[in-house]
C-alpha cells in the first residue's frame, strides 16, 4: 500500500488509477463496501485501486469557525483506509481554489491530468464541484468527453438504511456503542494524551487517567461509563471509563473523560493512551453523596469486568 500527499508536492509517477472520492470520516462499512468495488474493478483492469482524501473537513476550510463533529483524525482515517487493501491512498490539500473548480473543471484538471483516473466509481449520493450543482449523470458525461469511465457504486443498506457517518455519530451520542462498532467493522477509539485531573479517584479508591483527545473534533460518545480496553505503552488493559461532568462533586459543566485501568496504579502524565470502547454501562447521574457514589462505582466495575469477559482475547 502507497500514500501520495499532493500538499507536499509528491508526484504521482505513471499515474493510472481506478479511483473513488471522498472525506471518508470513520471508515465504516458502506465505506468499504464502495473500496471493494473499486478494488474489483481495478483487478478486472489490472491496474492500481486508489482513494482519493482530505487532510481536513471541506467545510471547514470553507466556514472557519465550523466544527466537524469527526469519527477519526486524520492519521487515524489513514490507517483504517490501509486496512481496506486499497493499493493507494492519495490526499489532496482541500483549499478555497479547489473549492470553487466546477465538476467538470476537477474531474478533468485533477483527477485526470493530476491524478491519472482512468476510472471514477462516485458513491451513490455523493456530488463533488463548486455548489456541488452536477450530479452523476453529468460527471459520466464530462468523463465520456476525456476517456474517463465514471460508474455509479452501489450502496450498501442495513435494515433498510444506508450506511452512513452521520448514522455512527448518532449512535455514539445515543450510547450504542454495540451498534457504532458494528457499522464501523471495529471498536470505536478515543486518543490522546494523559493530563492531571481532579485527582478525586484516588481518595476513594479509584484512580483515573485523564485524557485530553489529540484531535479536538472528536466526537464524543454519550455521557456515562464504559467497559473499554486501554491500550497504553505497548500494552493492552482492561478498564473503566467515564464521560461526564461529575455531577456529584461539582456544579460546572466541563466534560471530563478519564478512566481507571484495572491492575495499574502510577504516575502516567503526559503519556499518550488509547481507549477501545466495547460497550456502554450506564448514564452519567448525579448521587446524593460520595458514600453512594462509591458504592455505584463498585456495581460498575463488577458489571465491566463482566462485560470484557465477554471480549475474545488475541
Amino acid at each position: 500500500m502507497k500514500r501520495i500527499d499532493l500538499s507536499s508536492n509528491e508526484k504521482i509517477e505513471d499515474g493510472r488509477f481506478v479511483a473513488t472520492v471522498g472525506f471518508f470520516d470513520g471508515v465504516h462499512i458502506g465505506h468499504r463496501y464502495l473500496i471493494e468495488q473499486v478494488k474489483k474493478k481495478a483487478q478486472e483492469l489490472t491496474i492500481s485501486s486508489a482513494v482519493i482524501t482530505f487532510p481536513v473537513h471541506p467545510r471547514k476550510v470553507l466556514q472557519k469557525d465550523y466544527q466537524p463533529a469527526l469519527l477519526c483524525g486524520y492519521d487515524e482515517k489513514l490507517d483504517q483506509l490501509e486496512t481496506t487493501g486499497i493499493d493507494t491512498i492519495i490526499s489532496i490539500p482541500f483549499t478555497i481554489g479547489l473549492s470553487q473548480l466546477t465538476a467538470k473543471e476537477f474531474i478533468t484538471g485533477v483527477l485526470k491530468d493530476q491524478i491519472g483516473v482512468r476510472t471514477l466509481l462516485v458513491g451513490h449520493d455523493h456530488r463533488f464541484g463548486h455548489n456541488r450543482e452536477d450530479g452523476f449523470p453529468e460527471y459520466r458525461k464530462y468523463g465520456d468527453e476525456i476517456g474517463m469511465e465514471v460508474i455509479q457504486a452501489k450502496e450498501l443498506r442495513i435494515d433498510g438504511q444506508e450506511v452512513s457517518s452521520s448514522q455512527v455519530r448518532r449512535l455514539l451520542k445515543a450510547g450504542d456503542i454495540l451498534k457504532a462498532n458494528e457499522l464501523l467493522s471495529y471498536n470505536y477509539t478515543l486518543s490522546g494524551k494523559i493530563v492531571e485531573g481532579y485527582q478525586v479517584g484516588r481518595t476513594i479508591g479509584f484512580p483515573t487517567a485523564n485524557i485530553r483527545a489529540w484531535e479536538r473534533f472528536k466526537v464524543i460518545p454519550r455521557l456515562g461509563v464504559y467497559a473499554v480496553l486501554v491500550h497504553l505503552r505497548g500494552m493492552v488493559y482492561e478498564g473503566m471509563l467515564y464521560i461526564g461532568t461529575r455531577p456529584t462533586l461539582h456544579h460546572d459543566n466541563e466534560i471530563s473523560v478519564e478512566v481507571n485501568i484495572f491492575g495499574l496504579d502510577e504516575d502516567l502524565y503526559n503519556q499518550s493512551i488509547t481507549v477501545e470502547f466495547i460497550d456502554f454501562i450506564r448514564g452519567d447521574i448525579k448521587f446524593e453523596n460520595i458514600d453512594r457514589l462509591v458504592q455505584q462505582i463498585r456495581a460498575d466495575k463488577i458489571a465491566v469486568k463482566n462485560r470484557l469477559s465477554e471480549v475474545p482475547k488475541n
